[in-house]
Formats: structure tokens, sequence, C-alpha cells
């Protein structure tokens, strides 16, 4: 594994296996790459099939961490209660198996691009404002859509920690398709009930 992302998120989810680890742990070893993995761990769960009630407390995490970089902080903050959270044995493991998958994507689209706009301090909050975004898509209780806004998630993250400017780009463009997708759910959503009676007629 070549990418900064993979060995990170390959060494923390190996420690996690063996002894569980806090989310206050895991930000004071990682600083300022802290936001990026520990976001990473929060919303790789929800590509794969995961048991139901932990978008909230995960998605919540996530948001408040994005909401940091927005603001500009390098260092990330939770609050004491969220802080002390250990991710489980089980779940540490789970992760670790369908890591190898995954990295084999992201080796193909990720490496250090246009260093001008991955270093710039305005695109540090645009990628704040683009993950809380999508985290708020993600949190919305809609069916079978927990996948969508994570694939732009964690493609923001990985891009970041690459520093990979062009992947940044690139994914700002599938943060604004993710959203348009999500409003046209929506306002299908607010449509249905007075469609309803005119199908069945």
């Amino acid at each position: 594994m070549h990418l900064r992302f993979s060995q990170d998120i390959k060494s923390l989810l190996q420690r996690l296996a063996e002894q569980p680890l806090t989310l206050g742990d895991i930000l004071a070893e990682t600083s300022e790459r802290g936001f990026c993995l520990v976001i990473t761990l929060l919303i790789l769960p929800f590509l794969f099939p995961m048991p139901p009630g932990l978008t909230g407390p995960f998605g919540g995490a996530c948001l408040l961490l994005s909401v940091q970089m927005v603001l500009g902080r390098r260092s990330p903050w939770l609050p004491k209660r969220i802080a002390n959270y250990k991710f489980p044995r089980p779940f540490a493991q789970l992760l670790l198996q369908n890591l190898g998958r995954l990295t084999k994507v992201l080796q193909k689209i990720a490496r250090p691009r246009l260093a001008k706009i991955a270093h710039n301090p305005l695109i540090w909050r645009i990628n704040g404002l683009c993950i809380s975004l999508l985290t708020v898509l993600l949190i919305l209780p809609i069916p079978f859509t927990n996948p969508i806004p994570t694939v732009g998630i964690l493609l923001l993250t990985v891009a970041t920690i690459e520093s990979d400017g062009l992947l940044i780009c690139i994914s700002y463009g599938i943060t604004i398709l993710i959203t348009l997708l999500f409003g046209f759910i929506g306002y299908a959503v607010w449509l249905a009930p007075s469609l309803l009676p005119s199908i069945f007629k």
C-alpha cells in the first residue's frame, strides 16, 4: 500500500482489532490528519451492511469534525462523551477485512497532484463544507442511500490526506451531483401523496 491513507487506516484498524482505542486517543496521535482519518473511520461502515442505529452517533461526530474544518481549525476536538467512544473489536476486524478491496480502487485514482489547490487554506474549509453537507444527507432517514454520500465523503478525505488537488476538484463535482440526486428524491417524496390517488384510479 503506497497511499498514506491506506497505511494510516490499516495501522489504526490493526491496533483497534488488538485493543480498543477511543476516538480521543486516535485524534491525539494523528493531529491535523486526525480530522480526515477519524471521519473516514466513522463513515467506512456505511459502505458495507451494518447494524441499524449507528447513523446518528457516527454521523453526528463526523458532522462535528467537518464543521471545525469549515471554521479553519487544524486541531480536532470532540466532546468528552464522544471522544471516549471505543470502537468494538469485531467492528475493526470487519473493516480491516474489507479495506483491501477499497484500497485497490483508491490506489488507481489518488496521488499527489495540483499542490497549490490541495494546500490552499480555503480548500480545507471548502472540503469541510462539502463533508458537512454530505454528512447531513447521510443522516437523512432515506432507506438504501447511505453508500451514496459515503462515497463522496471518502473521496474528499482521501484527496485531502493524499494532497490530490485534482481529486478534490472531482469530489466537488460529485458532491454537487449527490446533492442534486437527494434533492430529486426529496421532491419525489413530496409529490408522492398527491400522485398516488391518480395512479390507483
